[in-house]
């Protein structure tokens, strides 16, 4: 399944790996870019954090905000127009960090559920 519509983008995307991304701020309006790690599990897009029981300013933006710019830095470089889905349901929760918990050597999965950002990305075509 494509998840844009380059083919470079989405060889990309097959693997996670180190991205920016830049949001909108809630308050200022003013863009808002930060590095974070991408990760494909099961071919849909997904962006984490380390857990914390205070939620991240990047959450809250996309909260605000769903629409942002997902730039790929890399041996592909590009700048693709994303939409966030924040996951705060825990049963969904529950199924996709496991697969990021191990990506990063983590045993601490009911923190990680209870306290990790958690977003689904697509790619509006």
């Amino acid at each position: 399944m494509a998840l844009s519509t380059r083919p470079d983008v989405d060889a990309a995307l097959e693997r996670g790996h180190t991205i920016d991304i830049t949001t909108t701020g809630r308050r200022s309006g003013e863009p808002r870019r930060i590095e974070i790690v991408f990760h494909n599990v099961d071919g849909r897009i997904y962006i984490s954090g380390v857990p914390s029981p205070r939620k991240r300013r990047w959450l809250r933006n996309l909260e605000a905000e769903p629409q942002f710019t997902f730039h790929l830095k890399g041996k592909t470089r590009a700048d693709v127009s994303a939409v966030a889905r924040v996951i705060d349901d825990e049963a969904e929760r529950r199924q996709v960090l496991p697969h990021i918990a191990r990506a990063w050597n983590r045993n601490d999965l009911e923190t990680m559920v209870r306290y990790s950002p958690l977003i689904e990305v697509t790619f509006p075509t």
